[in-house]
């Protein structure tokens, strides 16, 4: 097995319920901005917002994309998103060339 250069991508960002996840994870599949989003809810996050502590419960989401289409997807993630100013975090990764395969297939423009 090879490994690819960092072609690929990984985005985290978390949401303010699985619904709200779901509805984007869905709309960036439907631009093909991405290949895959891994739902994780029943995330707790503690936070400091505007100089005040919270606590609250969340759902993170793992995007796959490729590197090609990090900027894009990021940018997309943040205007659908319900929060003013959602956490988005991208960066650049390895996989092995069938992963990077099935990226590139799964996130070219038709």
């Amino acid at each position: 097995m090879t490994i690819a250069k960092a072609e690929a991508a990984l985005v985290w960002c978390p949401f303010p319920d699985e619904a709200a996840a779901r509805a984007a994870v869905s709309t960036l599949l439907d631009a093909r901005l991405i290949a895959c989003g891994n739902l994780l809810p029943g995330m707790t996050s503690l936070f400091a917002w505007q100089g005040e502590r919270g606590e609250s419960a969340e759902c993170g989401v793992l995007l796959k994309t490729t590197a090609s289409r990090l900027d894009e997807a990021m940018a997309r993630l943040r205007e659908i998103h319900p929060y003013t100013a959602p956490a988005v975090a991208g960066w650049a990764v390895r996989v092995d060339e069938g992963t990077l395969a099935w990226l590139k297939g799964e996130t070219t423009k038709p």
